[in-house]
């Protein structure tokens, strides 16, 4: 991408410095027609979106590459090294690179893996992860005796007696050899002798479900004179209620979870991943999501005996992506994003030529106007290779001109303002974290009940109604997830008419104002004016504060940075004076309160504050002396400067 932008030429630039949403179909036309003239232009388009056939294969499958790692695993597996037979059958991609259609001493090599890995599990103490590859192979391959006859035996480890006596007895009438017959002849008298000791059935797992149903509370969407659009409730909402529960309109992994995380869900994988039959990048925990994702899996004619017939009630996300093209392997999330916004709405409408309004369709604010000028030619060349990737993997009716290209730099610029960062919860003491349990038990005003935790981004996602919801520095409402659907609820009670906001990053408390209000500037292109914003708080005052010089006082002392943002701060309580100094009274936190019980003078009507003295005794530190001493010491260099 880099080398597209240097050879596009001053004059084309300053058109894209000087653009404006009007402005992008005749802006993206000339930038196309400069594209197509390019060599190295058409070059990458062939790596990203060529035919598997005519490239190296980067995300296809590989036949012989799935043979060696088969082999590999089962001399691993037979030598006891049971770890490293998981990875060279899962993680090192046997199963990924494995075709469904090859086959290999008469068998499918997709179904042998399966069953391969069964056995593995069943070894390792794993019945129902085995149990669920057995399933598996059995519905690409149902005359396997092998794998009846392991799906036999995992169920009898699970104690499922009669599962166990209809699978040994496929596996009986199926096995060729006489000798094979007479031992699951056996094997099926013993299960009969020992059937009143069979062992329990393990408990059910939790299935996971939003646990309760916003139907109550009708949410309105209103026009506010600082904010815009906006969401608020007609009546109170108590604490903790559920307002809000939103599929994605569409959702892509993050690149960094490509191998912890499911593909479609965002849910941590199980050890039993299984991928896209087509292609080798994504992994999936469940055949409900491998279905969903890459819609119904088309087992070649060959297998005739397969009863495994999906139903399928979405637009599958990644079926345009599949096949082995590079492109969703390459380019970044946001814009893999909006290649799936725009094949949804594309099949949604039935409309296959032109990329449609999506303004209309998403209802999404954009943030083209406001992006600096570099950042408006990068989303210049990626809509116009994401329009390229699409009609080569999608639609070849897709037309490539400029009213096309300018609606997917529209749709990038709303994603990067509107997108919602699909996040997990992990334990720091546990990788694994149930996150309804966390939430119930989460108790509102007990900071060390999430001490524990943190949440990780996993998925990039757009929700068509949550990105109506304003952002606050101080929020009423906190959004958590239960697989990629969203969930908000309340932290607080909210009356009726009061805006429901919530915190697009750091919130008070965790990081300064004015850190605060260049992140939402740089990151969202707005200037923040919520209370937490635009009042003295305490926690802007304590959090960059420098211990007083005062050995015996627990007070703290601000530099002239912070003191300078805080009279700035355009909206002041009628309690402060016309001084230069501000004042802060009201403590409007817990946590924060019991950090100014210590570093502040709370016995006093007010506090002054002003940089280099000391918030609770008053004594004065001279930064810029002291900065001459620690330079003079060469404990910092001549080029830091100490505010």
């Amino acid at each position: 991408m880099e080398k597209l932008k240097c050879v596009v030429p001053d004059r084309l630039k300053r058109r894209v410095e000087e653009s404006h949403v009007d402005d992008l179909p005749s802006l993206s036309s000339s930038l196309l027609q400069l594209f197509l003239s390019l060599p190295q232009f058409h070059q990458l388009i062939s790596e990203l979106a060529a035919e598997p056939a005519t490239q190296a294969g980067l995300c296809g499958k590989n036949e012989g590459a799935a043979l060696d790692l088969k082999e590999k695993g089962n001399q691993c597996y037979s030598s006891g090294d049971h770890s490293q037979a998981l990875r060279c059958y899962s993680q090192l991609q046997a199963l990924r690179l494995a075709p469904i259609d090859a086959h290999h001493t008469g068998k499918n090599l997709v179904a042998t893996l399966y069953l391969n890995r069964a056995s593995l599990f069943h070894k390792m103490g794993l019945p129902m992860e085995s149990l669920r590859d057995c399933s598996r192979a059995l519905e690409i391959s149902p005359s396997y005796p092998k794998v009846w006859y392991r799906r036999g035996k995992v169920n009898a480890t699970l104690g499922n007696y009669e599962d166990s006596v209809h699978d040994l007895s496929v596996a009986k009438d199926m096995e060729p050899s006489i000798g094979g017959k007479k031992q699951i002849e056996r094997e099926l008298d013993m299960l009969a002798r020992h059937h009143e000791k069979k062992i329990p059935k393990p408990a059910s797992q939790k299935s996971v479900e939003i646990p309760d149903v916003p139907s109550e509370i009708k949410l309105q969407c209103v026009k506010t004179p600082d904010k815009g659009r906006g969401m608020v409730s007609q009546f109170d909402i108590l604490q903790a209620s559920l307002i809000h529960a939103e599929e994605p309109y569409a959702v892509v992994i993050l690149k960094h979870c490509r191998e912890t995380h499911c593909h479609y869900c965002m849910n941590e994988l199980p050890a039993d991943t299984i991928p896209c039959f087509s292609c080798s990048l994504p992994l999936y925990c469940s055949q409900h999501c491998q279905v969903r994702a890459g819609g119904p899996i088309h087992i070649p004619d060959t297998m005739v005996g397969s009863n495994f017939k999906p139903t399928l009630e979405c637009i599958p996300e990644h079926k345009h992506e599949c096949q082995g093209v590079h492109w969703p392997a390459i380019l970044p999330s946001d814009v893999v994003l909006a290649g799936r916004v725009v094949v949804k709405t594309m099949e949604q409408k039935g409309q296959f030529t032109d990329v449609p309004n999506l303004s209309e369709t998403l209802g999404l604010c954009e943030s083209y106007s406001k992006m600096s000028p570099e950042s408006k030619l990068e989303l210049h060349i990626y809509s116009i290779v994401l329009l390229f990737c699409l009609h080569y993997s999608f639609s070849s009716e897709l037309s490539i001109n400029g009213d096309s290209a300018s609606q997917i730099v529209i749709l990038l610029s709303q994603i990067r303002v509107n997108s919602i960062a699909v996040v997990r919860m992990k334990s720091n003491t546990n990788d694994s974290y149930d996150q309804q349990d966390w939430f119930q038990n989460f108790s509102f005003g007990e900071a060390e009940a999430a001490s524990s935790v943190e949440q990780v981004r996993v998925g990039q996602a757009l929700y068509k109604a949550a990105s109506l919801f304003n952002h606050s520095c101080l929020p009423n409402i906190h959004a958590y997830f239960i697989s990629p659907t969203l969930l908000l609820r309340t932290t607080e009670f909210v009356s009726g008419g009061c805006p429901l906001e919530l915190s697009y990053g750091p919130q008070v408390g965790q990081w300064d104002c004015k850190d605060r209000l260049r992140f939402l500037e740089e990151e969202y292109f707005f200037r923040c004016w919520c209370r937490g914003c635009s009042e003295v708080n305490e926690s802007d005052l304590v959090i960059s504060g420098f211990c007083c010089v005062n050995p015996n006082c627990s007070g703290v002392i601000l530099d002239n940075l912070v003191a300078n943002c805080e009279k700035q701060k355009p909206k002041v309580p009628e309690t402060i004076s016309n001084e230069s100094h501000l004042q802060v009274h009201e403590l409007k936190d817990i946590d924060i309160k019991k950090v100014a019980n210590i570093s502040l003078d709370q016995t006093q009507s007010s506090f002054h504050v002003g940089s280099g003295y000391c918030l609770k005794c008053g004594s004065y530190c001279n930064f810029a002396s002291g900065a001459k001493k620690l330079k003079k010491l060469g404990l910092i260099s001549e080029g830091c400067r100490i505010q």
